[in-house]
């Protein structure tokens, strides 16, 4: 039974030739944490032979998250040294490439300490990231790394080699790395994608509706918002692949006008704690409730970030048809169970998803927390400006042929 070992290197290969797209004589940066030392070693490999002129890398340890959430001062603990934002910046004033490794390592390390604490503290996200995003300067991927101890929290029933063992080949299937040409494999996915966003885009819709087991929410949108999938083009016209796997189409939202309650069909791993149970209710177009069985103060204090943390920043549709949601399981990544299931985001909208005229009432934050509401249960039905109602989703499948 292989651990692993033998899909790291085609999944390395994967994030720098299709996910980032490395070009000769870019500087890349691998961004990891402690235990996924294989991964990001085959990934600079992968890129220097891509023709890379240097690669670095960032690394964050959640035990120093620990320690600080434990000891610093807590009107400290939103505290950010100026370099890392920095850095961020300076990846896209070179036009420099960077490949994220995503999966929580030590899952449990926080579930002893206050979550308002734990909240306070957001990183590694910094309020820089979407500023250079929507800039266009950077070509970018994020990808799934396997650990011991996630694959203990998704396979908490068998022994640590075969859980490791079966979270890499379910890894590998989502990512594709499973085909004979798994680059191929995805171009054509891409292609579904982008030909369902485009269907989406033809409807000219005013709102979406979500009715389903404790959820019934109305989220506008405004007259501009275009769907899109994570197929981007940088301003130098370098195509990426923003994370592997991907199976949503998404856009941005009117932030004033969501109004209901959404229930999260999966839980939520941010800031170093799981959120379950979770439960938000919105009245024009802000979260006025965040209930959740496990980890509600965590979710409450980022939803208080700033003036936008409380109102959307995106909503994005999936179907059944995702190898994710197949597999019926969840993966305490964002990553992933993103793409397993339709979602709604707080925090920062994407820029690249409206117009001009639309562009200063979308939603701003230093946040983005995207949470899963999709099941099959779940029906998505299109509003139109007229009054009409168009059903998107219908038990998880697409009803667009019906539509147009």
């Amino acid at each position: 039974m292989s651990s692993g070992s033998d899909y790291v290197r085609p999944l390395a290969e994967l994030a720098v030739q299709l996910g980032a797209n490395v070009q000769p004589g870019q500087v890349v940066l691998v961004v990891s944490e402690p235990g996924k030392e294989p991964l990001a070693r085959a990934v600079a490999e992968a890129a220097y032979e891509r023709g890379a002129k240097f690669v670095d890398m960032y690394v964050f340890d959640i035990y120093f998250k620990r320690a600080r959430v434990l000891h610093a001062a807590p009107d400290t603990l939103d505290y950010v040294p100026p370099w890392l934002g920095a850095q961020v910046l300076a990846l896209g004033e070179h036009r420099a490439a960077s490949i994220a490794l995503s999966g929580p390592v030590a899952p449990h390390l926080m579930d002893d300490l206050d979550p308002a604490l734990v909240g306070k503290d957001m990183l590694p996200w910094l309020k820089q990231i979407p500023e250079v995003v929507e800039a266009r300067t950077t070509n970018w991927t994020g990808i799934p790394c396997p650990t011991d101890d996630w694959a203990a929290l998704v396979h908490p029933g068998l022994e640590p080699g075969e859980a490791l063992a079966r979270l890499w080949r379910k890894v590998a299937h989502m990512c594709r790395v499973d085909e004979p040409d798994a680059v191929a494999a995805w171009r054509s996915r891409l292609d579904q994608l982008v030909e369902v966003a485009g269907k989406l885009d033809a409807l000219a819709l005013d709102a979406l509706r979500y009715y389903g087991p404790g959820t019934d929410l109305t989220v506008g949108l405004f007259p501009s918002s275009r769907w899109q999938t994570v197929r981007f083009s940088t301003v130098g016209g370098i195509e990426h692949v923003a994370n592997i796997p991907t199976e949503e189409v998404f856009t941005t939202p009117d932030p004033e006008r969501v109004n209901g309650v959404a229930r999260a069909t999966k839980p939520l791993f941010t800031s170093g704690a799981v959120v379950s149970g979770l439960q938000v209710r919105f009245e024009d177009g802000r979260a006025v409730a965040i209930d959740a069985e496990q980890g509600a103060a965590t979710l409450q204090t980022l939803a208080a970030h700033d003036a936008g943390a409380a109102r959307l920043g995106e909503v994005a549709l999936v179907d059944r048809a995702s190898r994710i949601g197949a597999m019926d399981t969840v993966f305490f990544d964002t990553l992933i169970d993103e793409n397993a299931a339709s979602h709604i985001a707080l925090g920062h909208g994407y820029a690249n998803a409206v117009d001009d005229d639309d562009r200063e009432r979308m939603n701003t934050s230093g946040i983005h927390i995207d949470f899963m509401i999709g099941s099959n249960e779940l029906a998505v039905t299109g509003l139109t400006r007229d009054g009409g109602e168009i059903p998107l989703l219908l038990a998880g499948a697409w009803q667009l042929e019906r539509a147009i």
